[in-house]
């Protein structure tokens, strides 16, 4: 073990399969970091294993312990239907309620973590990012300048400490308590003075054909697939096919393309 750990959060099989190209991505970056997959109880054994061929390793965590109604608001149906998702569709087997089982990584053993979400790739190494402080995020944005207020919980940096878990708990579940968009919203309450990383830290896919004067390949240091993902057949695949390429490429054994060498958006 190092002092300084990526981390991710697995919580099934289908995340699994993000989280091994993600993971290969990292390794491929020669990054230096310890490389952490925290998961749930839904994960089967079989899953988790080609992760630890890759040399990650693997941490069992328990979703939250938070209140019955705090559960049943923040519930797939019950989240959906009070905060629908407009812009893009969410796969059938995310689960809202897991996402908070991100905040889990305030206890690891660790002086700095990066945490990635399973759905990213890092395309180029961001160890520089163990050296910024708590909290940086990049904003949310996708689809105009409006969401520059927004953060997006992604990829962001942390120092664990078992207090700020504590803390972040007491204030997580308090009565009545809505999330709308669950860790996402809850951690720019939490940090509410957090700090801005570039979009090119986490570039969302949308930008790929929303905001096409932002897309730079030769600047985006992690790509994130933010709603549909490249592992499941959907409706938008046919836009976003030099990305799903991409990650496929990562998904594989074989080598990567050179970003240098990918077509720009039409």
């Amino acid at each position: 073990m190092t002092d300084r750990a990526y981390v991710t959060l697995v919580t099934n099989a289908d995340f699994s399969v993000g989280a091994r190209a993600l993971v290969r991505s990292l390794v491929l970056s020669g990054t230096g970091a310890d490389m952490v997959v925290m998961h749930t109880g839904g994960v089967p054994p079989e899953a988790l294993a080609p992760l630890t061929v890759l040399g990650a390793r693997l941490v069992p965590v328990e979703l939250l312990p938070t209140s019955d109604g705090f559960n049943a608001r923040h519930g797939r149906k019950a989240l959906h239907d009070a905060a629908p998702f407009t812009k893009g569709e969410k796969p059938g087997f995310h689960t809202p309620l897991d996402n908070f089982a991100k905040l889990r990584l305030w206890q690891l053993p660790y002086d700095r973590v990066v945490f990635l979400d399973a759905d990213t790739l890092v395309l180029r190494n961001i160890d520089r990012l163990f050296d910024y402080p708590e909290f940086c995020a990049a904003p949310n944005v996708y689809e105009s300048v409006a969401d520059f207020h927004r953060m997006n919980s992604g990829v962001f940096t942390a120092r664990p400490d078992p207090a700020t878990f504590d803390a972040m708990l007491a204030r997580l579940d308090a009565p009545e308590a809505f999330w709308r968009r669950t860790d996402q919203t809850f951690l720019q309450d939490y940090f509410p003075d957090w700090h801005g990383l570039p979009v090119t830290m986490n570039m969302l896919q949308y930008v790929w054909f929303n905001l096409p004067d932002l897309w730079s390949w030769e600047q985006i240091k992690v790509l994130h697939f933010q709603y549909e993902k490249p592992w499941q057949d959907h409706a938008k695949a046919d836009r976003l096919r030099p990305l799903i390429d991409l990650w496929r490429a990562y998904a594989g054994d074989g080598p990567v393309p050179d970003t240098a060498a990918l077509p720009g958006p039409a």
